[in-house]
């Protein structure tokens, strides 16, 4: 028993180290860098492409596959993309959004928005249906952005299964939506388009949290249920991206199990609305 226990130890560990050089591979050959992002869930998605590619035995040999097969990799990429989202995603979030940020964001002329890591797009169109209820959409303007081509490419299409339509239905009423959410889409077959009139304020662009700079003069940031796949130093990164993308008194909306309150920005913002994670940049 006690060389079985050793040999599993030394096990984990050479699956530990294969992990790390598949990190570092796809930084080496590809630029794409994961290596502050949280260990376990790397390890869990890298394993689970593992099980679903037949042709490979372990990690070792999916690292030349990414090395020299260039699909695979864009598989790999979506892999590592966090795409769980939803149209009205917490509903109680995008009302709080009206009753407490709206009001700041009337007092403006005109409005940026910067949706980062916006996956497939739904709260992108979201936002662009709040605005419109709330009168502010013809003078705003909503960079949506992600790393993954993929997923934009998907974001700019604004085409989604009928069978998610009830839950988003639900979603935009309780979130305090104004009028009948059917008004904004087009049903076909088992498919939903949202209208082209939701678009026409909104600038798709690839753009990776890790790596990439600022978005300048910003009165609204939403990063939702991203962070928490980042460990401590790129969560700090990235907090300090945003605190330097918005404008003094900007708004910062991030996900309900984020919190900066362990952040070396904490001092640089106050809690708007606690309990939703939405707060706002200091005026100093």
């Amino acid at each position: 028993m006690v060389i079985l226990s050793l040999l599993e130890k030394i096990n984990m560990e050479s699956i530990d180290i294969e992990v790390e050089l598949f990190i570092s591979a796809l930084f080496m050959k590809y630029g794409y860098d994961f290596r502050n992002y949280s260990k376990a869930h790397m390890k869990r998605r890298i394993l689970h492409r593992l099980s679903l590619t037949p042709d490979v035995s372990n990690i070792s040999e999916l690292i030349y596959k990414i090395l020299y097969d260039e699909v695979f990799f864009k598989t790999i990429i979506s892999d590592f993309s966090i795409n769980v989202t939803e149209m009205f995603r917490d509903p109680d979030f995008y009302q709080a959004l009206r009753e407490k940020v709206v009001p700041y964001l009337r007092t403006y002329p005109f409005i940026k928005i910067w949706h980062a890591g916006c996956s497939t797009g739904e709260e992108v169109y979201s936002m662009a249906i709040l605005l419109m209820e709330e009168g502010l959409y013809d003078r705003a303007q909503i960079y949506a952005t992600d790393f993954n081509d993929t997923v934009l490419e998907e974001a700019k299409e604004g085409i989604y299964p009928i069978e998610r339509i009830k839950e988003y239905t639900q979603n935009y009423q309780k979130s305090g939506g104004k009028d009948s959410f059917s008004t904004y889409y087009t049903a076909k077959y088992n498919l939903v388009k949202f209208n082209e009139n939701l678009k026409k304020r909104i600038v798709f662009s690839n753009h990776n949290l890790v790596t990439d700079g600022t978005f300048g003069e910003m009165n609204l940031i939403i990063c939702r249920n991203v962070l928490i796949y980042f460990d401590r130093n790129l969560q700090n990164r990235v907090f300090n991206l945003f605190k330097q993308s918005l404008v003094y008194g900007g708004i910062l909306g991030i996900g309900s199990k984020e919190s900066l309150s362990f952040s070396d920005v904490k001092n640089d913002f106050i809690n708007l609305v606690e309990k939703e994670k939405i707060y706002k940049k200091k005026s100093y």
